[in-house]
C-alpha cells in the first residue's frame, strides 16, 4: 500500500470506521472482523491438543472418530455465540471465513491434523440453503483450508431429506431426525482419505454422527470432527 492510498484508507476510515463483529468497537489497523481484545477473550476449549477430550468421548460408543475438538464453548451471552448469531442470522459471511481461519491456526498445532486430506462441511438440504442463501458450515471450512493448507470440496457429502429443525427435540428425537439423511456423491472420491468433518456448533452430535456414519461406510476413510462451539453437556 502506498502512502497515498493509507492516506484515503485513514480518511474514508473516519467515516466508514471498520468495526469488530463481536464488540462493535472501531478495530486498529491491521486488524480484520474480530479485533484482538475479543479473539483473546473468545472461551476457547484448547480441545485439540487433548486427547479422548470431552467431544471424543460424546461419540464413543456411537461412532468411530479419530480426533474430534471444538474451537470454543458455546456459552449464553458469550463473544461466540454473538459472532455465530451475527453469522447465521445477519449475514455477516466473513464472521465465518475468519473463524475458520483462526481456529485452522490452532489446529496446526496438533499433529493428529496432519494426516486430514479433506475438509467437507455439514451440508444443508438444497432448499434450505437457497433460502438462507449460504452455508455456514461452508465459510468455516473455507477458512480452515486457507489456514491449515488443505482442500475443501462442497457437494460430496449431500443431505437428501429436508428434516425439520432440531431445536426443541431430545438426543433420540434429532438422532432419529437425521439418521438417513445424508449420501455421498462421489465415493471413489472419497476412498482411503482421512476427512475433517465440520460445522458451527456441535450439541447432541446426533447431525455429525450421521455424517460421519455415511462417510466411514467407504473403503479406508477415517473421520475427525471440527465444530467452531460447543453445547455439550
Amino acid at each position: 500500500m502506498n502512502v497515498v492510498t493509507e492516506h484515503l484508507s485513514d480518511f474514508a476510515s473516519l467515516f466508514f470506521p471498520n468495526l469488530c463483529a463481536s464488540c462493535g468497537c472501531a478495530m486498529n489497523k491491521g486488524e480484520e472482523v474480530i479485533c484482538s481484545f475479543c479473539q483473546y477473550y473468545l472461551p476457547k476449549t484448547n480441545f485439540h491438543l487433548e486427547k479422548n477430550n470431552t467431544i471424543e468421548k460424546h461419540f464413543w460408543g456411537r461412532v468411530e472418530i479419530y480426533r474430534a475438538s471444538s474451537y470454543c464453548y458455546f456459552q449464553k451471552g458469550s463473544r461466540i455465540q454473538h459472532l455465530i448469531h451475527e453469522l447465521k442470522y445477519k449475514r455477516k459471511l466473513e464472521v465465518g471465513v475468519k473463524l475458520g481461519k483462526m481456529y485452522g491456526a490452532e489446529l496446526n498445532e496438533c499433529k493428529d491434523y496432519d494426516s486430514v486430506d479433506l475438509i467437507l462441511p455439514v451440508p444443508l438440504h438444497k432448499s434450505k440453503e437457497m433460502q438462507r442463501g449460504f452455508n455456514q458450515a461452508d465459510l468455516l471450512c473455507e477458512g480452515l483450508s486457507d489456514a491449515m493448507g488443505k482442500p475443501w470440496k462442497k457437494n460430496i457429502l449431500i443431505r437428501t431429506k429436508k428434516t425439520e429443525t432440531q431445536t426443541h427435540k431430545t438426543r433420540f428425537e434429532r438422532w432419529q431426525n437425521v439418521g438417513s439423511v445424508f449420501d455421498i456423491t462421489d465415493s471413489k472420491f472419497l476412498e482411503g482419505k482421512h476427512i475433517l468433518l465440520t460445522d458451527d456448533v456441535i450439541t447432541t452430535g446426533s447431525t455429525l454422527e450421521a455424517c460421519a456414519n455415511s462417510i466411514l461406510a467407504i473403503t479406508g476413510t477415517v473421520v475427525s470432527i471440527a465444530t467452531i462451539a460447543c453445547a455439550v453437556k
